[in-house]
């Protein structure tokens, strides 16, 4: 459990509390945008630093944050918080033969997570992210991956993840030690979002068209 073996940061405590309440009766935070320090920093693992009250408070606004952008994962280092934390969530699409492996990802806080590939496979999608707002781009992520996390009461967990679900849990993730999905994404492929709505929704894995980009698949 958390805060067993540590006591309550209150300066960071407070400075989360004022957070919060920026996000008004909404609760609605702001996400920084990439070229913000914060999203470069290895974060803090979580041992208890808050008070369970508050991070209690911090998961809701998060979690609020996410739906309200849209998106399926928040990382802390997107509302400016250098903590090991973010939420995910996801829900099965009606188009049931979306070759992206769509699952159902109910709502999930992870804490100090981390990940290894389950096996050798790998998938390239578009992908997207809220700090990079309006553009997507391919990025090869691998398809099958065991995933281990903390929850908010400070159980840890271990799970196979695959597909969609598997690549939420390690587009999070990376965030929480500087990572953006760009740094290792087919740079020719990047568009605004308004062009691969018009241009690629069809198809998400355009291969001919992707070839001729000069992208592999």
């Amino acid at each position: 459990m958390f805060g067993k073996n540590t006591k309550v940061d209150l300066e960071l405590n407070r400075i989360v509390e004022q957070l919060i309440k920026t996000g008004g009766k909404e609760k609605i935070l702001p996400i920084v945008q990439a070229g913000e320090p914060v999203l470069r920093q290895q974060t803090i693992a979580y041992t208890g630093q808050l008070s369970k009250h508050t991070l209690l408070k911090l998961i809701d606004t998060m979690h609020t944050t996410m739906l309200e952008a849209p998106g399926v994962g928040l990382a802390a280092t997107q509302i400016g918080l250098g903590l090991a934390l973010a939420v995910v969530e996801d829900h099965v699409r009606d188009d049931e033969d979306d070759p992206r492996e769509i699952a159902e990802f109910p709502f999930h806080v992870i804490i100090n997570p981390s990940y290894t590939p389950a096996s050798d496979k790998t998938a390239s999608f578009f992908e997207g992210c809220l700090s990079f707002d309006g553009y997507q781009a391919v990025r090869k992520r691998w398809l099958d991956i065991t995933a281990e996390w903390d929850d908010e009461d400070g159980k840890r967990h271990k799970e196979q993840l695959h597909g969609w679900p598997a690549r939420i849990f390690q587009h999070e993730t990376d965030h929480l030690s500087g990572e953006l999905y760009i740094d290792r994404a087919e740079i020719r492929s990047l568009t605004t979002t308004e062009n691969l709505e018009d241009y690629w929704c069809n198809d998400p894995v355009p291969t001919e068209a992707a070839e001729e980009l000069g992208f592999a698949l």
